[in-house]
């Protein structure tokens, strides 16, 4: 759940920041049941059945493959493996500034041990053990997040909630509220560790889809409480810190580290996973390029290392650029926040889906089921249209500061 306290909604006002909120939640759950959807569709055509300590994923990449041909599936590859890699990058650089600011570490060490300890945690502990930490960590940031705006309304977070805003500055915002509610790359993971039922899987989209927007609301009208207090504009964060109580700025880090940490989890499985099925359509792991083990050799340890070096060689794939371009380009989150929600998701995300949906219902003529979504074609449309249109503005947005 990508969630951080420093969501600069406050610029526009409550009613234009809330409609916003609630509008981009909507256009990304249909765009999620779309992707749902396709992938359970796709699984039933392959005959996926999952083993019972690994997952058999179905890529972005694939899907778009399967859907839109094999451009379709170049453009998806590469859209999602920037995606990963900025969001990445977001993560593990944001990670070490807080850590800096909680135990005056490097920035740069500390968002390596971050990222690490994650990376060890979904490797060795696999997918059910890392769930269960997930759940733990979403638990204890919504403890807290629910702290920290009890202690805004305290200060006074629901006053000054009066006028209409500015609707000009919704713009610049979206990428920023896409980011923090997109949840995408998890659908296919979420298809296969639910094994494909796609009424388990419509509830776990729809009820996790409802914590980020509940908790984004709540702190926009917070935000907007206590900068309305402010003589000038001034971070609501700064606000909150500038109490007489150290326990604020330490519950305040806390809740960004929970919150990065469980966006971390969902992007590293999701990313890794994307690339494992990679390695695994190159068929590393068939018997022909596999080396029998000779008298003598450790057989349990060269077992062990055949069946998941995929998997380690997957993550390594993904962890170290991250590591990299973190510790070595400065400021590298808030440019890497508005290329990936700007740009990357919403292309992956709002673009492709619709097309992917239109193209399957064109190939697919039998065995149709009406009810699905992604059979009504004034939505595909419309939900094509929308995203483009997040796009373009995105462009414009950017132009406008090359140009002023």
């Amino acid at each position: 759940m990508r969630i951080y306290p420093r969501l600069f909604f406050m610029l526009q006002g409550l009613v234009p920041s809330s409609i916003s909120v609630i509008v981009c939640w909507g256009f990304l759950l249909i765009e999620a049941l779309l992707l749902v959807e396709i992938n359970v569709g796709l699984r039933r055509k392959k005959g996926k059945i999952e083993e019972e300590n690994e997952l058999d994923i179905i890529s972005i990449r694939t899907m778009a493959q399967e859907t839109l041909g094999e451009w379709g599936g170049i453009l998806a590859t590469a859209t999602y493996v920037f995606l990963g890699y900025t969001s990445m990058v977001v993560y593990s650089s944001k990670s070490g500034e807080i850590l800096f600011h909680l135990i005056n570490f490097p920035a740069s060490i500390s968002g390596f041990f971050f990222t690490a300890l994650f990376t060890i945690l979904i490797s060795i502990g696999g997918t059910r053990a890392t769930d269960q930490v997930n759940q733990w960590l979403t638990a204890s940031m919504l403890c807290l997040l629910l702290a920290i705006e009890v202690l805004g309304v305290v200060l006074g977070g629901w006053s000054g909630l009066e006028g209409s805003g500015d609707w000009g500055k919704v713009p610049a915002t979206i990428p920023v509220i896409i980011f923090s509610l997109v949840y995408h790359d998890l659908a296919p993971v979420i298809c296969a560790y639910l094994g494909g039922d796609l009424t388990r899987i419509r509830a776990s989209v729809l009820l996790g889809s409802l914590v980020p927007l509940v908790a984004l609301l709540l702190w926009d009208a917070i935000a907007l409480g206590l900068s309305s207090q402010a003589d000038q504009a001034v971070d609501p964060v700064e606000l909150l810190m500038s109490v007489n109580w150290s326990g604020v700025s330490f519950m305040v880090d806390a809740f960004s580290l929970l919150a990065i940490g469980t966006s971390l989890i969902g992007t590293l499985l999701s990313f890794s996973q994307f690339f494992k099925e990679q390695l695994d359509n190159l068929s590393w792991n068939s018997p022909s390029t596999q080396i029998l083990p000779k008298p003598g050799e450790l057989f349990g340890l060269r077992k062990w290392w055949g069946r998941n070096k995929s998997s380690f060689t997957a993550m390594a794939m993904v962890v170290a650029p991250t590591l990299l371009v973190s510790a070595t380009v400065p400021d590298a989150f808030s440019a890497a926040t508005d290329i990936a929600g700007g740009y990357c998701m919403t292309m992956l995300y709002g673009v492709l889906p619709p097309a992917m949906a239109w193209a399957m219902h064109n190939r697919e003529c039998e065995d149709t089921n009406q009810k699905a979504l992604s059979r009504a074609r004034p939505a595909l449309l419309g939900l094509g249209l929308f995203a483009c249109g997040i796009v373009m503005e995105q462009i414009y947005q950017d132009l406008s500061l090359l140009h002023p």
